[in-house]
């Protein structure tokens, strides 16, 4: 690890670090963690770690992936209040445009927030509403991540509106 999750694993007491040496957390795609933060270590009530994998296989429909999981943990939790950042930049990669990262996280984040509203409608799932999802982004690259954002909000509209509205359950 280098960069920003350096910090925030310092600031952690080095539990990341920890649970990485000891194999118990190896980022393998998908992976995901949970840690609730000791009292002062940091702002957030608890802090969703999702792996990516091996570097040679990060993709852009990988990081669509990582934005779905990241919603449905959330609502798995009840959190209505994400920040999220992918620090793949922080880690030295540039194989993946910031602004292309967010675009595919966002876009898979917000298909799958579709996707639970209408398991909710249909009873299907359990009520959530994640009321706020922050992007968290350098000064270095905050004006690729909004765009990045805004190219995802569009994405997920027409995607959205295409879909079936037919219920999920069949013979409904």
């Amino acid at each position: 690890m280098s960069g920003a999750p350096v910090e925030l694993d310092k600031r952690l007491g080095g539990v990341i670090a920890s649970l990485r040496e000891r194999g118990e957390f190896v980022g393998d795609q998908l992976e995901t963690l949970l840690i609730i933060p000791t009292k002062g270590s940091i702002k957030a009530k608890a802090l969703l770690l999702v792996g990516l994998g091996d570097e040679d296989t990060l993709s852009l429909k990988l990081m669509e992936a990582v934005g779905r999981v990241a919603l449905r943990e959330a609502g798995r939790l009840g959190v209505n209040r994400i920040a999220f950042a992918p620090l793949i930049r922080d880690q030295g990669n540039k194989k993946l445009g910031t602004g292309d990262v967010e675009t595919a996280v966002v876009r898979g984040m917000l298909l799958a927030y579709d996707t639970e509203k209408r398991l909710q409608k249909e009873g299907l799932s359990k009520e959530f509403t994640i009321d706020e999802w922050s992007v968290e982004a350098g000064p270095d690259y905050f004006d690729e991540t909004v765009t990045g954002v805004r190219k995802a909000i569009e994405q997920a509209g027409k995607a959205i509106k295409d879909r079936s509205t037919d219920p999920l359950l069949k013979g409904k």
